[in-house]
């Protein structure tokens, strides 16, 4: 039995997801833990040139608990503050004051799951609101039917390179 979506964004789902990880891995790389007994110890050139042996690419800083709430129809296709126009289906947010092309991991401390986004708008302009998500943002975290949610926060810092989310906008 072929089971019919009443709406697209359900399928767009695991594909954006799919994309999103493929994007992130590219973007930021990823390390495999392996037992070291198995391990060749010869340092590639880059390595000895760099020593990035045990580092990483990517720093997470912790920015807090914030209350998060989402926006999405009614702003759907209009232009955000970067210029952009607004899809309420990715994974972007709204913050009064972090740079556009921030991103930022929101975890759901309820449930555990965490999303990344990016800063491409203004807001939210309610007393006591520090980040409004995207529709798809929301729903992922598991948090569209309540409106509002504590979340944590963290910045996704990519050492060694200048501000590179500036070729997405």
């Amino acid at each position: 039995m072929v089971k019919i979506y009443k709406y697209p964004e359900v399928l767009l789902k695991p594909v954006a997801k799919l994309i999103l990880l493929v994007f992130m891995v590219f973007l930021l790389g990823f390390t495999i833990v392996t037992n070291e007994a198995n391990v060749n110890t010869t340092k590639t050139d880059l390595e000895e040139e760099n020593d990035v042996i045990g580092t990483t690419l990517v720093d997470f800083i912790d920015k807090g608990k914030i209350v998060a709430s989402w926006y999405g129809p009614r702003f759907h296709g209009k232009r955000t503050a970067n210029g952009e126009i607004y899809d309420q289906m990715a994974f972007t947010a709204a913050h009064k004051s972090l740079k556009f092309g921030t991103l930022l991991r929101v975890t759901n401390p309820k449930n555990s799951k965490s999303v990344i986004v990016r800063i491409n708008d203004r807001g939210p302009y309610i007393r006591g609101r520090q980040l409004d998500l995207s529709k798809a943002a929301a729903l992922e975290l598991g948090i569209l039917d309540q409106g509002i949610a504590k979340v944590n926060i963290e910045q996704i810092s990519l050492k060694g390179v200048n501000f590179p989310i500036v070729s997405l906008n």
